[in-house]
């Protein structure tokens, strides 16, 4: 079996070398034309093959559906160049060295193309050749060219919007990682097809011009051989040579414009699922009216005396016939479609009922969307070096990382709506961020430490509001010395949104981040939750849970002991504030390290016994707060976090264990930076000081 499948791959081995061998052998031979004398036969097995090699090129080219089809056609048109220049360097030889022998010197292929093509008049073969320069090389060429560089251009400049709605498709997951790299490759190659292409043309261009110097060059070489070296007449070496060369000039250029067809052929097509002949053929000949217009006009121009009369009216009998058959076409397309009275309305209640909205027609927000103006798309686009997208995906890394969920993508898109230089942020619809961004300039923050003016825009940092300054670059290195911060646009942008995600984590973790994390914890603790869940605790009060921590910036990464915590009270309580308070005590540690590090002697706020008595019996009795003892706590609440702030102390609210939760709701929706934790979450190591009291005399 070793020793079949060795055979089977053999053939396969053996065609991938042939192929990695193919261009390299074909330079040697042609560098070898361009040297070594070549005899007649040779040079006519060569001029034959000339010919073949450009009518396979314009039929490949004439069956081409898509450009990238045929993406090796600029790299063909330059060996197909070279080759003909090759054959007329070894032509001209031969003709120079054997042609005063007769009109068979240089092979019977130029001799058939000197003599029966143009009847062996060697000036109707100059006027023959010049007419095919002048066709080749002022319209064919010229009008390729010039598509080709328009084409180039509007290629490279669709490209960010190509790779936009690439990126796009990915992070709304409609394609995979691979299907975006095939697509922006295919992007790539597009765009190199089409420059290409626009160098390509200059062979062809530069082929004309080179063939009307050859055979400038034939001729009078070969009057001065013939004269000089073997004794002709000036007429009969002028006969003899300019026929030659008139050969060798048409055998070259003839596949030079099957060539140069084929080029415009490829820049002038538009991709679709039909190739050139049946875009032709389905889009010139589909209407009789054309067809009996067209023969109107031939049949009177036919009828007027001293006009070929029999040639106009046979033309005009052909397109009435055309449109005769075209009509009768369309009438019986036409009735194989048509239905009875019945069959048509219910086609018609059919053609109702899909034009009837459908859930296909509901469009579901993204979690997380970030919308820029049309001058910001260059940060978002690789192909522009926009780092923006790599930023983002590092935000999500590190969020996942630092929180313990993966947050959702971040679907980007345009928005002709905002100012060119706008963006805003997005969740679930709404929106939660907007900033402007100066794409070509960088933005010189003050933390408060920086010195001196800058030359630039006054701004605001639109994630912390701090005040900052749109600088030139050259600027950048003064602005650091001056003790401010430099970012560039993408940077500004990243910042906002990590800090927005940061705000509104627990949003972001819904029960769809609930099931996979809870699918990643069943695969390294699949007892535990197949015994946990359902059974133990529902997956909406797991989320309910995690969601308060997440609400208050506490990490979920450690969910072992928040899973084995869950099974020892689950069975308890079923309330999500009682299980969090739980849970919350036996992270104590790492909450505690959270606020503050490793200090051994904590600063916190804390509460008058007094006024915390009074909340205690609020908190059970289930009564409201009086307006009175709820605008105070309010006022002190917002000295003491400047209290703390000043000293360099975090904001942190240290109470009871009953109030924990009732302050926390209270005092976070008018300040969110304050912590509330409770006294059992502290762990005993540290030593507790009391820095400000609210309700107390300062």
């Amino acid at each position: 079996m070793a020793n079949l499948a060795s055979k089977l791959r053999l053939p396969g081995l053996k065609e991938t070398q042939w192929q990695i061998l193919a261009g390299p052998v074909l330079i040697m031979l042609i560098l070898a034309m361009m040297v070594l004398p070549l005899p007649a036969f040779a040079l006519d097995m060569l001029f034959t093959f000339n010919i073949v090699l450009s009518l396979m090129i314009l039929l490949v080219a004439m069956f081409t559906k898509n450009t990238l089809e045929f993406a090796a056609f600029p790299t063909i048109l330059l060996f197909s160049t070279l080759l003909r220049l090759a054959l007329n360097v070894a032509s001209t030889r031969i003709i120079l060295m054997d042609g005063h022998n007769g009109a068979a010197a240089a092979g019977k292929v130029v001799e058939a193309f000197g003599h029966f093509l143009v009847g062996g008049n060697f000036a109707i073969g100059i006027v023959v050749f010049a007419i095919l320069i002048i066709i080749n090389f002022m319209v064919i060429t010229k009008g390729a060219g010039r598509i080709a560089e328009v084409g180039a251009r509007f290629v490279l400049d669709g490209m960010p919007g190509k790779q936009m709605a690439i990126d796009a498709d990915l992070n709304a997951g409609l394609i995979g990682e691979e299907e975006a790299k095939k697509r922006r490759s295919e992007v790539t190659q597009e765009a190199d097809f089409y420059g290409s292409m626009d160098g390509a043309s200059k062979f062809v261009r530069g082929d004309a011009i080179a063939g009307l110097l050859i055979m400038a060059v034939n001729v009078i070489g070969g009057l001065l051989v013939g004269i000089l070296q073997h004794d002709l007449s000036f007429s009969a070496a002028g006969e003899t040579y300019t026929l030659l060369t008139i050969g060798d000039g048409l055998v070259a250029q003839i596949p030079a414009l099957i060539i140069s067809t084929a080029a415009g052929v490829i820049v002038t097509r538009v991709a679709t699922e039909q190739d050139v002949g049946e875009q032709i053929i389905v889009q010139l000949f589909t209407s009789p009216r054309v067809m009996v217009l067209s023969a109107a006009v031939i049949g009177l121009l036919g009828i007027i005396p001293g006009m070929p009369n029999l040639v106009f009216l046979l033309f005009t009998s052909a397109l009435l016939g055309l449109a005769w058959w075209l009509r009768g076409d369309n009438a019986a397309r036409a009735s194989s479609m048509s239905f009875s009275a019945p069959e048509r309305n219910q086609a018609k209640e059919e053609a109702a009922q899909a034009a009837e909205a459908s859930w296909s027609d509901v469009q579901m927000e993204d979690v997380l969307g970030l919308e820029v103006g049309y001058r910001l798309i260059s940060l978002v686009d690789s192909v522009q070096n926009g780092e923006l997208l790599t930023r983002i995906r590092g935000i999500r890394k590190k969020f996942a990382q630092d929180t313990g969920f993966l947050p959702p993508p971040v679907h980007i898109r345009d928005n002709l709506e905002l100012a060119p230089t706008d963006y805003r942020i997005l969740l679930k619809g709404v929106e939660i961020g907007r900033g402007e961004i100066q794409p070509e300039r960088w933005m010189a923050i003050n933390p408060g430490c920086g010195i001196g003016h800058l030359d630039g825009e006054a701004c605001q940092e639109p994630a912390f509001g701090l005040p900052a300054v749109w600088i030139d670059e050259v600027l950048r290195e003064q602005a650091q010395t001056q003790g401010f911060t430099v970012v560039d646009p993408s940077s500004v942008i990243a910042t906002h949104l990590n800090h927005l995600i940061g705000l509104h984590t627990d949003e972001l973790f819904g029960r769809q981040e609930a099931q996979m994390l809870l699918d990643r914890l069943s695969k390294e603790m699949p007892k535990l939750i197949e015994e946990l869940i359902p059974e133990v605790i529902s997956l909406t009060l797991l989320h309910k849970v995690l969601q308060n921590l997440l609400s208050e910036q506490i990490a979920i990464r450690d969910m072992r002991t928040i899973i084995e915590t869950l099974a020892e009270f689950a069975p308890l309580h079923k309330d999500a504030d009682e299980l969090t308070a739980q849970v919350r005590i036996r992270l104590g540690r790492a909450i505690t390290q959270q606020w503050f590090q490793n200090n051994s002697e904590i600063q916190v706020i804390g509460l008058d016994s007094h006024l915390e008595r009074v909340l205690i019996q609020a908190s059970q009795s289930g009564n409201a707060l009086e307006p009175g003892i709820a605008e105070n706590l309010i006022a002190q609440a917002e000295n003491a976090i400047q209290h703390q702030d000043s000293q360099g102390f975090p904001p942190v609210l240290l109470v009871n264990q009953p109030l924990r939760t009732m302050l926390s709701r209270f005092l976070r929706r008018v300040y969110p930076q304050l912590v509330v934790l409770s006294s059992l979450e502290i762990t005993s190591n540290r030593t507790v000081h009391m820095n400000y009291v609210i309700g107390g005399q300062q």
